[in-house]
């Protein structure tokens, strides 16, 4: 069956994670991604260990169903590639820092000329525009400037980043949603109508922070850390017990309710001190250190049998290996095996999305090798193989496959 984005054709400027998330996204439903990668590679490719045969893991995370040109754009013959591709593109996606794109000769302003119907995103640390436009944006900086640095981490401890690289993440996201709107507004338009999307990082992870936020907007008070529990529900957050921790989110007063039972506490929720949510958050610390004690008696597998059985949320904490190991993950499909020409056969994560006419996981390729499609990329151009042969003289040192 045909995969939803069949026959949408991208250019993808983009290298390291935002915009190569977005666009192996955009590949899994079927879209047909050309890499233009300089003739150092995608940066990536180098970040490790670890290595398998000589490709970064991290490069390997998000690089699948692509196919790989090595173009050198500050060649001019290079750029007409990358005109040529632009021309016959539905979308084209970049990550430079603003003012690059121009001054390599494939910014919106220049491929919209020949092709009125593109669909192009720049994505950058602080947007195109703005009195911090060049500075340089990463990941890091997007959760510092953003307020997440200051939620996360133990109250008295030191702000911390989140343990993946979320700005980068939701940005992608973002870019994918976007992009997928454009395509919907062309649909539905004359089939001509083009577009120009200006993603930040900073600007996406400000906007994960709706809740906390709406909490400033109305109360004026400085936001706290909270360690692992809620800013405004009490139980909230992981536990202890005899041999681990476990987490449980008791989201309303009849699950306490149920929860004091199964502690042998029913005597909690008639205090007035704990009887609804607010007065449990009034009453934070003494309520979480009984729980704390009434949970240390036995193991996490028996709370977990007991609490989950009276309809509570509640979770073990796992690690990767362990949640990756689980039938429900091999259910879900959330890990693919991929095979590579010189890696091997390797697991990476799978798509969350099931879509009911067609299966992601069917015909997946693997993330290219440097350069591995110039040949056949240029071929399609147009480009006849004496001239081919020439080019790749030219190339030799960066066509790792040709």
């Amino acid at each position: 069956m045909s995969k939803p984005l069949q026959g949408i054709r991208v250019v993808d400027f983009s290298r390291v994670l935002s915009g190569p998330f977005c666009t192996m996204l955009l590949a899994d439903m079927g879209a047909v991604i050309t890499k233009v990668e300089p003739p150092a590679g995608d940066e990536t490719r180098t970040w490790g260990p670890p290595f398998a045969a000589g490709e970064s893991a991290y490069f390997l995370s998000v690089n699948r169903n692509k196919r790989s040109i090595v173009l050198d754009l500050h060649s001019h013959a290079d750029t007409a590639i990358a005109h040529q591709l632009a021309q016959n593109a539905d979308v084209v996606i970049e990550n430079f820092r603003p003012g690059t794109a121009k001054r390599l000769g494939i910014d919106y302003d220049v491929v919209k000329t020949f092709n009125q119907r593109l669909i192009y995103c720049s994505i950058s640390g602080f947007g195109q525009e703005g009195p911090y436009k060049n500075m340089p944006g990463y990941d890091l900086v997007a959760q510092a400037m953003s307020g997440l640095m200051a939620l996360t981490g133990d109250p008295v401890g030191e702000p911390m980043k989140a343990g993946i690289p979320v700005a980068d993440m939701v940005t992608g996201l973002y870019a994918t949603i976007a992009i997928l709107a454009a395509l919907v507004k062309r649909f539905h338009g004359d089939g001509w109508e083009g577009e120009y999307i200006d993603l930040a990082l900073l600007d996406s992870q400000v906007s994960m922070l709706q809740s906390v936020a709406s909490n400033f907007f109305l109360s004026g008070q400085p936001l706290q850390r909270y360690g692992n529990a809620h800013p405004n529900i009490v139980p909230y957050q992981a536990f202890p017990t005899q041999d681990g921790m476990i987490i449980l989110t008791v989201g309303n007063d009849g699950q306490f309710s149920r929860l004091c039972e199964i502690l042998s506490h029913p005597e909690w929720e008639k205090l007035r001190r704990f009887r609804t949510n607010q007065d449990r958050l009034a009453h934070r610390q003494e309520m979480v250190q009984l729980i704390s004690e009434a949970l240390a008696f036995h193991p996490s597998h028996y709370w977990l049998s007991l609490i989950e059985s009276a309809g509570i949320p509640c979770a073990p904490v796992l690690g990767l290996s362990e949640i990756v190991a689980t039938p429900h993950s091999r259910h879900r499909e959330m890990v693919w095996s991929v095979e590579h020409p010189t890696v091997g056969n390797f697991n990476m994560l799978g798509n969350p999305i099931h879509f009911a006419s067609s299966r992601l996981a069917d015909g997946i390729q693997p993330p290219p090798r440097l350069g591995e499609h110039s040949v056949q990329v240029l071929r399609e151009l147009g480009y006849d193989d004496p001239w081919i042969r020439k080019w790749l003289r030219n190339h030799r040192e960066a066509v790792r496959s040709e």
